[in-house]
């Protein structure tokens, strides 16, 4: 059995007047494996746009809507919808397609290749990162969650026990006092809009309570609690002492949301889950 052809995507490539190149998603679509749905494609398109204002991208740069005319049966010509895709739109468009789909890995590694070299791959790797240590926070808290249930938090208290640990962190600042200096709204997760070093000093915060209450035995809610604000405090310090940025002053970001939950979308459509579905895009 002889392997596949890879894909040619530097035949469908085009490069406008002034140098910049350029991909049509009509032409893009069959080499990603979308080859009877464009309906499926167009959602792919989606996230990946959504990807784009997540690096702090404009998506005009790099997904522009355009229309292709194709040729229809009897040799008759249909004006279709189409996007003209700059590089970092390909490439971020195979990192949002079906992951069932082999066609979908040989474009990751071929566009990740070719965009080494480009200062926007960088910026998709740090909100790689920024996604994993999201991730990893959900996880710390739920550690945190436990050690304080085994000291002896309540559940009823468990609010007043995490703004402790905010408290101490942002100077005296509880949740709702953050969102409002950052502009944040009330409704959404303040995790979801915190960059890389904000949530790493949340992540330091978090295993650090979760490691004192265990390692210690603290026994008693408002032990408990005081534990959370003092070790906080500590942080908190010695970020000022590194002559860090204190965590109040950092920037709100744009939402990691969107990216977490295809992420995670991303991981049950996965075959090592052992729940492949047959595909039928």
């Amino acid at each position: 059995m002889t392997d596949k052809p890879t894909p040619d995507f530097d035949s469908i490539r085009h490069v406008s007047e002034n140098g910049a190149e350029f991909w049509s998603a009509r032409d893009l679509a069959p080499l990603l494996g979308y080859t009877s749905s464009w309906q499926n494609f167009e959602t792919a398109i989606r996230r990946a746009k959504t990807a784009c204002i997540q690096v702090g991208q404009l998506v005009t740069d790099h997904f522009n809507e355009s229309i292709k005319p194709i040729r229809g049966g009897q040799g008759a010509i249909q004006n279709s919808k189409d996007y003209l895709v700059s590089r970092f739109g390909a490439y971020l468009t195979a990192q949002n397609g079906d992951p069932r789909k082999p066609q979908i890995a040989t474009a990751q590694a071929y566009f990740a290749t070719s965009a080494r070299e480009n200062e926007l791959y960088k910026l998709v790797e740090q909100q790689n990162q920024r996604l994993e240590l999201r991730e990893r926070l959900s996880e710390g808290n739920e550690a945190l969650s436990q050690a304080a249930r085994q000291a002896g938090v309540l559940p009823r208290s468990f609010g007043l026990f995490q703004r402790a640990g905010y408290e101490g962190l942002y100077g005296g600042l509880g949740p709702e006092e953050i969102k409002k200096l950052k502009g944040i709204d009330a409704k959404e997760d303040l995790l979801d809009r915190m960059g890389y070093e904000e949530l790493a000093d949340n992540y330091f915060r978090v295993a650090q309570t979760a490691g004192k209450l265990r390692r210690e035995g603290v026994s008693g809610q408002e032990e408990a609690i005081e534990t959370h604000r003092e070790v906080s405090r500590k942080v908190r310090g010695l970020i000022g002492e590194l002559g860090g940025e204190l965590p109040e002053d950092l920037p709100a970001q744009p939402s990691i949301k969107p990216l977490l939950q295809q992420n995670r979308r991303r991981k049950s459509l996965s075959p090592a889950k052992g729940k492949e579905k047959p595909a039928n895009e």
